[in-house]
């Protein structure tokens, strides 16, 4: 089969790769109709190189057609139309049965210390075959993959295997009083769907974000929206009474545009020897934290940080004297995909599309043009704010 490989730093490339067969009584093979490009692969296409193996196939945000099934699979059958969710749990295990799939204890990466295995996640997430490809094998088949409807577009349920219910996790996680405020900072595809969440749950939503295309899709939903400035916090604390928002989404994440010191520590990174390059990664601190810092400046006194952005620093420093002093709440992790997906499945195919799935997508290609797509998506440009590709 065709699959989107990784080669190296800022390089990926469509190969023939050996076909996904059944390895395991609860395996089932799909075959992909349409798989994302998530802000997240562009960590492995620059800071994460140290975790990757040259031939690695990429991706975690798929939903194609059941081909196969094991034997031990009940809940599929040959035909089935699902949406797989990027982590991979088992639904039975005490992390699993808490809600918390992301740690789910049959899959967790011990040799790394990291949680659940991921779909196309570097070695720090188990090496897991990933969803930019013709084919994908799916472990524990009767519990992961979503089955949906045949009548509506891919489009309606492809985000349920990442971003939205990343989205409403972080929402939720930033427990926004009834009617409070919400501010969103970065508004790529996670911050777009988590304003608009935000929206839907009937709270004020300011959308944070520097590149005008962003602020212009989310400004199409209801969201007030301002310019990413060094002086982002006063003027959040002046739009709402000189308190500051109720919770704060930081949907940025380890991003190194912008921030020269941060930009020169990753490509330092890039030179180095993988093993070296890891352990560097794993005690320095090699996160651009303006975001996160204005964040926690913003928000108002005894109110909630929620990251949904990635960060991969282990000595990232933190204003804690401020986080103390403010009383501040702050809550992370990675996505519990199956914890929401009962929730969000009715709003999904909703025919008024309250969360505006059907409003996302920019680009659209085959699986030939994704290595020009992951150039254009990380140098936000062309109006590139989510690519889905259709193998």
């Amino acid at each position: 089969m065709k699959a989107l490989t990784w080669q190296g730093k800022r390089s990926v490339s469509v190969k023939e790769v050996p076909d996904p067969v059944i390895q395991e009584p609860t395996d089932a093979i799909i075959r992909i109709t349409s798989t994302a490009i998530c802000g997240s692969d562009l960590h492995l296409y620059e800071v994460l190189g140290p975790y990757m193996h040259k031939g690695d196939v990429l991706g975690h945000e798929p939903m194609g057609i059941v081909e196969e099934v094991g034997g031990a699979v009940t809940s599929l059958t040959k035909g089935d139309r699902v949406v797989v969710p990027f982590n991979i749990a088992c639904g039975r295990c005490y992390m699993c049965s808490q809600g918390l799939q992301s740690q789910c204890e049959t899959t967790q990466v011990k040799e790394k210390g990291t949680g659940a295995a991921l779909f196309g996640y570097s070695e720090l997430y188990g090496s897991v075959p990933g969803g930019q490809a013709e084919y994908l094998r799916v472990p524990f088949a009767d519990y992961g993959p979503v089955k949906v409807g045949q009548e509506l577009p891919d489009d309606r349920y492809l985000f349920l295997s990442d971003i939205l219910p990343t989205a409403w996790q972080a929402v939720k996680y930033a427990d926004a009083p009834d009617g409070g405020t919400l501010a969103v900072f970065g508004l790529g595809p996670v911050g777009q769907f988590s304003a608009r969440v935000g929206n839907h749950l009937g709270l004020r939503v300011i959308g944070v974000d520097p590149v005008p295309e962003r602020r212009e899709m989310a400004a199409r939903h209801g969201i007030d929206v301002l310019d990413y400035s060094k002086g982002i916090a006063d003027e959040l604390r002046e739009r709402t009474g000189g308190r500051g928002p109720d919770a704060v989404v930081d949907a940025v994440g380890m991003e190194a545009h912008g921030s020269p010191v941060t930009g020169f520590a990753h490509q330092a990174l890039g030179l180095l020897p993988d093993k070296l390059a890891q352990k560097a990664m794993e005690t320095a601190g090699v996160d651009r934290l303006a975001a996160l810092h204005a964040a926690i400046d913003a928000v108002r006194r005894g109110g909630t940080v929620s990251l949904s952005g990635v960060y991969g620093g282990m000595a990232s420093p933190m204003p804690l004297l401020t986080m103390f002093d403010k009383q501040i709440q702050l809550r992370m992790g990675q996505c519990n995909v199956r914890r929401w997906t009962h929730e969000l499945l009715p709003l999904v195919e909703d025919d008024a599309d309250p969360l505006g799935v059907m409003d996302l997508v920019t680009h659209r290609a085959g699986l030939a043009e994704a290595p020009a797509l992951y150039e254009k998506f990380q140098k936000k440009e062309d109006g590139c704010i989510k690519v889905v590709l259709q193998p």
